[in-house]
């Protein structure tokens, strides 16, 4: 099905050097990790735009507010579980408080980092990036998303919260396609349930959509790669044409993509909705399909609910 697997932090470190190829604004911190977020690339080209802070996230927060204030682009980085839950509060008051123009680049999102194990496995990430406001959130899908999406961070002006993974996934689109944030990507369309989609989960649900077609049911997949501000008309216009919807993320079903696609669906066009996520629970460690079949984050468990929530019509 798939013929090329790319993690999406590597399309990060690629889309980095480009940017910093075309835009001497742009700027790079990272905590300390750099051979892991793949700011390195950056960094061996622009030495004298790129600032190790060490193991200081919420410092670095704090640097890269300042250097937003002077005109510059600061992009860091950091695994997502050090950065968001060590520095939310620097997060909070120095960048979208004030609206700084901050991007926030994070590696190692979800389970799927594998046998780290659950203090550097980041569950709750998108419900806290989701919580601030004025904060977009993106979980691109594969290398060319990831590539398009770094590309529209930099042209937005105000902050940016962005999850990048350390497992290869499938290259889903092509180089020629571009994403917008807040635009849902239908990756395939289909009238009995559609699956709405973030990250490694996108994968997983076109899986699911082919397995689904063996048994006559007709799935519509749907990328959601930007969960705030979310596509509530993409959600709407599905919600009316299936009648059913199922949600998948790697993430806390707690404040993440499916609690976020509920709220659309209530105010624009209620119907039964069913989650592949997890649930209230942190992982272990285990390689990333170990874990991904244990906590239920498979294309069978997208299946599953989908014929629940056709069930519910």
């Amino acid at each position: 099905m798939f013929e090329e697997f790319v993690a999406t932090r590597d399309a990060y470190g690629e889309a980095l050097l480009q940017l910093g190829k075309e835009n001497e604004d742009v700027v790079v911190l990272d905590t300390d990790l750099s051979k892991s977020t793949r700011t390195q690339k950056f960094a061996k080209e622009f030495p004298e735009r790129f600032f190790d802070v060490g193991i200081a996230e919420a410092n670095m927060i704090s640097i890269a507010s300042g250097l937003s204030s002077m005109g510059k682009i600061p992009f860091v980085s950091s695994f997502a579980c050090f950065l968001i839950c060590k520095a939310f509060d620097q997060l909070r008051m120095s960048v979208t408080y004030p609206r700084s123009n901050v991007k926030v680049v994070v590696s190692h999102g979800g389970i799927s980092i594998g046998e780290d194990g659950p203090s550097q496995q980041s569950v709750e990430d998108i419900a806290l990036a989701r919580a601030l406001p004025g904060m977009v959130v993106m979980v691109p899908s594969d290398k060319y998303s990831t590539i398009s999406l770094v590309r529209q961070a930099a042209e937005h002006e105000g902050p940016v919260f962005m999850r990048t993974g350390r497992m290869k996934v499938p290259v889903i689109y092509k180089e020629s396609e571009s994403f917008i944030i807040g635009k849902a990507k239908v990756v395939s369309k289909g009238s009995d349930v559609a699956v709405i989609a973030c990250g490694i989960m996108v994968a997983e649900a076109m899986q699911a959509a082919r397995d689904a077609e063996k048994k006559g049911i007709n799935v519509a997949v749907i990328d959601m790669h930007t969960i705030k501000p979310i596509d509530e008309e993409i959600i709407k216009e599905y919600a009316k044409k299936c009648g059913a919807i199922v949600t998948a993320e790697e993430h806390l079903l707690s404040g993440g993509l499916g609690e976020a696609v509920s709220r659309a669906v209530l105010g624009k066009h209620p119907v039964p909705v069913e989650y592949v996520g997890l649930k209230d629970t942190y992982a272990e460690s285990g390689t990333p399909k170990e874990l991904l079949k244990k906590y239920h984050l498979t294309s069978a468990d997208i299946l599953d609910a989908c014929q629940k929530a056709i069930n519910r019509k």
